[in-house]
């Protein structure tokens, strides 16, 4: 993300210029994004027009209108954004009031104005245009017929190819289709890395196998690589990191995060420092029960108390409908740093963010226990959903 001009009022009102340069930055604007904000950006109507003679044509107009936000519509897997709302801003094409929706496009400046801007929204606009934060992991989930490339990022977990290869079972004397059908999967396999995986960009790609399907892959693409030549896969050994998994489905990529060797290789990442904190709370929920809230209320009340060390939240609750649950959170948010607590605030579309999400998306560790008064049905310490 490049940020081309910033304008914040002291009462926190004003506008941004934007530009969104990579398909996760597409993520970020769907963040920031409310209803009620107002977004400025190229796009396209079709403008219709009466000749002398009657007929009627329709022409493709490049304009730029200012649109009032009603809805948002994000489709992860594209990372595509269309944004739907009232036109507000004078034009020659679209009537004052008319509803239009807005594709937002790479590369193609837009400005988006709010009546108020919160920190949470300036953090992430800071995040996103700071090229450091980037988390740049490749991950192949495989067993025997089945593999998951995915794209690893700070903010994402983006699958990039579904692979499924029948493969014969072994018979009695003979085990040719069964090799045949082993040697498709691992070509497939090879192929979408080729495809997927930039080695300029990436910097550790990890295979991940019940078994020992991820050795065999492996010495399969670099036997194949030998025989290609493949500079690309050869030089670049040494970025291969292979790992346990229970299965290769894409849920076990959170078995991968929690991994001694992956936390060290991606020791300075966000998602790594984030799955530490999720390890950490559990850990701490087993073993001191009164330094691990979860659910609002409680951690809420932790944080009355100064109590909080590490707040996890998950954006997800940052994009409420309701502007009074957004600001509640955001409050809580600033509570917290205001003791000196840790903030992170988790993507619901990254594997951490999906785990922090099965404790309603809020959970707190505590710098000392804090024991709450609970109701005549609760057991001491409980923390309630």
């Amino acid at each position: 993300m490049k940020l081309l001009s910033e304008h914040i009022e002291k009462n926190q009102s004003g506008s941004v210029r934007l530009i969104a340069q990579e398909p996760e930055d597409i993520w970020h604007v769907y963040n920031l994004v409310q209803k009620g904000d107002q977004l400025q950006a190229s796009t396209v109507r079709g403008v219709k027009s009466e000749s002398k003679t009657g007929s009627v044509t329709t022409d493709r107009v490049r304009i730029t209108l200012t649109v009032s936000i009603e809805d948002v519509f994000f489709d992860s897997h594209a990372c595509a954004l269309r944004i739907n709302g009232r036109n507000v801003g004078e034009s020659k094409y679209v009537a004052f009031g008319q509803y239009h929706t807005l594709d937002l496009e790479l590369n193609q400046p837009f400005t988006l104005s709010k009546p108020e801007w919160d920190l949470i929204s300036l953090k992430r606009i800071n995040d996103a245009c700071d090229i450091t934060q980037q988390a740049d992991v490749a991950a192949v989930t495989m067993q025997e017929g089945l593999a998951v490339v995915c794209l690893l990022t700070q903010y994402m977990t983006v699958v990039r190819q579904r692979i499924d290869v029948p493969i014969p079972r072994k018979r009695r004397g003979s085990t040719t289709n069964y090799e045949k059908g082993l040697k498709r999967f691992y070509d497939q396999i090879y192929r979408a890395i080729k495809q997927h995986v930039d080695f300029d960009i990436v910097k550790v790609v990890i295979l991940g196998s019940p078994g020992f399907v991820r050795d065999q892959f492996f010495e399969h693409m670099m036997a194949e690589a030998v025989k290609a030549e493949d500079r690309d896969i050869l030089t670049n050994k040494a970025k291969f990191l292979l790992v346990h998994t229970s299965s290769g489905h894409k849920g076990a990529l959170e078995e991968v995060m929690r991994d001694p060797q992956i936390k060290a290789r991606l020791a300075d990442t966000k998602s790594a420092q984030e799955a530490r904190a999720i390890d950490k709370f559990y850990q701490m929920l087993n073993d001191e029960p009164d330094r691990a809230f979860y659910g609002y209320d409680d951690v809420c009340k932790a944080a009355e108390n100064g109590a909080i060390g590490t707040l996890m939240v998950t954006d997800e609750l940052f994009r409420a409908a309701d502007v009074p649950t957004r600001k509640k959170y955001i409050q809580l948010v600033e509570d917290s740093q205001a003791t000196n607590a840790d903030v992170l605030v988790f993507s619901s579309l990254h594997v951490s963010g999906e785990r922090l999400n099965q404790l309603t998306g809020v959970a707190a560790i505590l710098n000392f226990p804090l024991v709450l008064e609970s109701d005549d049905e609760s057991e001491p310490g409980t923390h309630h959903l």
